[in-house]
């Protein structure tokens, strides 16, 4: 299974609930490897009117989670001026395990998309990891400034826009059916998000904002019986396990659909943000944040 993501992609944070229901259901029984595709590139051009900028993409934002139904941050304070720091952070992460890795990549779209601070600088994105358990912090700090994780992520950059040939022109009924996106050199990228679900038997491409099924079916078409039957976790089972949960994964992931009683509740734009009292002690919403790091 290979992700092609991006912290700070709003459709990739819509896609969310499908894709915690999907590796729940995969558990033990794929690899699920995440390309950071780096939306915000080095070499965008600067925006002339910063402000407008935000107000247009503050409105493309509600625009998407209108679709998704994912929270949004009831005010932006800018546009991401890049996704390298937030996406070499989360890459360094890996280096910690998987369990580390979810939750530090789950704190950086928080930060865009609760929040409304994107962690567009080192120091930001480092902040936004302050606390997740099992964390070493200086490692994190260390192997993000690392050459090591830098090739890493410029490895995953050039294979995004290296797209199968399937996903260059689609249409659909979905608001963002996944065709690939042309580049400023005339080339391609994946749209984000896109899942790739590799076998022996080839591959199947389900690029874009799309219901659970269509994952279902990819995975199905190459490896049937793959995946196990969908069984709700119980309320407060579901906040153990993910730490924090919208209300689309709530409905999604929980029995009843309901979060449980003794969540934390973070208001968004448009919604509330459940967290696990753990989570809660040191998650950016409710902890002061700082520009210096860890």
């Amino acid at each position: 299974m290979i992700e092609y993501t991006d912290p700070m992609c709003p459709w990739a944070w819509g896609s969310e609930p499908a894709f915690r229901r999907l590796r729940v259901a995969l558990a033990g029984r794929v690899r699920w490897r995440r390309v950071y595709a780096i939306l915000f590139d080095h070499d965008d051009d600067p925006a002339p009117d910063p402000a407008a900028e935000t107000a247009w993409y503050a409105r493309y934002v509600e625009e998407i989670s209108g679709h998704t139904l994912a929270p949004r941050a009831a005010r932006l304070s800018r546009v991401a001026a890049s996704s390298w720091p937030s996406s070499l952070v989360a890459k360094a992460a890996e280096l910690q395990g998987d369990e580390v890795a979810e939750r530090v990549l789950r704190r950086l779209r928080e930060t865009a998309f609760v929040l409304g601070e994107p962690a567009d600088t080192t120091a930001l994105a480092l902040s936004a990891a302050r606390g997740v358990p099992g964390l070493d912090p200086d490692r994190l700090r260390s192997d993000a400034a690392s050459g090591e994780v830098l090739e890493r992520v410029r490895a995953d950059r050039a294979e995004a826009r290296r797209p199968v040939p399937e996903v260059l022109s689609l249409q659909g009924g979905s608001p963002h059916p996944g065709a690939a996106k042309e580049t400023l050199d005339g080339g391609y990228r994946y749209a984000l998000p896109t899942l790739l679900v590799r076998s022996p038997a080839g591959y199947r491409a389900v690029p874009g904002w799309q219901p659970f099924a269509a994952y279902e079916a990819a995975v199905d078409a190459l490896g049937p019986g793959l995946l196990s039957p969908h069984r709700p976790l119980s309320p407060g089972e579901a906040l153990k396990l993910h730490r924090s949960l919208t209300r689309p994964e709530t409905e999604q992931l929980a029995e009843g659909g309901r979060p449980p009683s003794h969540a934390v509740r973070v208001d968004t734009g448009n919604g509330p943000l459940w967290l696990h009292p753990e989570e809660a002690a040191t998650h950016p919403s409710t902890t002061p944040r700082t520009s210096t790091g860890l």
